[in-house]
């Protein structure tokens, strides 16, 4: 395979990032992981030039400081809007962003809103590009408990939830980032589907953690009413291949990313 050029990722030191950075750069593709950092900051614009200059492809994992959800909307129509004018200044070939299965079916959901104007910014960017939509990561499901807890007890919907491990994320992305914008959306999930409240007791029974869950329907997911399908991919889609048992146990597969030239 012949090296596509250098690639950047915004975000580049954090959760996914790195484990993007160390995929491609295990198939022998020059990468920088930008981030403020490193004098690399997509919200104010500091360095974008400098950093996409030359780029043939960017990788956009970044995330806000806040998660309130008027924050979180300035944050990605502020960054989609500086990446895009760099991207175009610098002449980037594929502009990759990471999104959320679900994004569009959840309009209570702050966050999703967030995340839609984001995507929304990158289809009218001018820019080739690809938007990858992963459902809820692994990592995350004690968080997810943690903010469903009243009284000692987990409250959480039945609604299908599909984790997957950050791991078969970055795999996703980094095949995406070496393949040809699609301008469209792929979507990625995990290897197993159940109902939320399940996943999250056996998340917990895996930490050791005593707390109980019980499945409430009218539990809100970060302010959202959860449907049967709120939060799994409605139509074909990429599945990891590290299911909720091998990730808590810590086996995640062989990097497995062709090499380039």
């Amino acid at each position: 395979m012949a090296s596509p050029g250098r690639i950047v990722i915004i975000g580049g030191t954090g959760l996914i990032g790195t484990r993007v950075a160390t995929r491609l750069r295990a198939a022998g593709v020059e990468v920088l992981q930008a981030s403020p950092a490193s004098g690399v900051d997509a919200l104010t614009g500091e360095g974008l030039d400098a950093a996409l200059d030359g780029a043939a492809a960017v990788i956009e994992v970044t995330n806000p400081a806040s998660l309130e959800p008027v924050a979180a909307l300035d944050f990605f129509r502020t960054t989609a809007r500086n990446l895009a004018q760099a991207g175009r200044r610098a002449g980037v070939g594929h502009h990759l962003a990471l999104s959320i299965v679900g994004v569009d079916r959840m309009p209570d959901n702050g966050y999703f809103a967030a995340k839609l104007a984001q995507e929304q910014g990158l289809r009218e960017s001018g820019l080739p590009w690809t938007v990858l939509r992963a459902t809820q990561f692994m990592e995350f499901i004690g968080a997810i408990a943690d903010a469903a807890e009243v009284d000692g007890i987990v409250r959480l919907s039945g609604g299908q939830f599909q984790p997957i491990a950050a791991d078969d994320v970055a795999e996703a992305l980094a095949r995406a980032a070496l393949s040809p914008p699609v301008s469209g959306i792929l979507e990625i999930a995990g290897p197993e589907r159940a109902p939320l409240d399940e996943f999250a007791r056996r998340r917990l029974a895996l930490a050791g953690d005593p707390r109980r869950v019980l499945r409430d329907p009218e539990a809100r997911y970060f302010g959202a009413r959860v449907e049967e399908r709120s939060l799994t991919p409605l139509g074909p889609a990429w599945l990891g291949r590290i299911d909720l048992d091998a990730w808590a146990a810590g086996l995640a597969p062989p990097l497995s990313l062709p090499r380039t030239a």
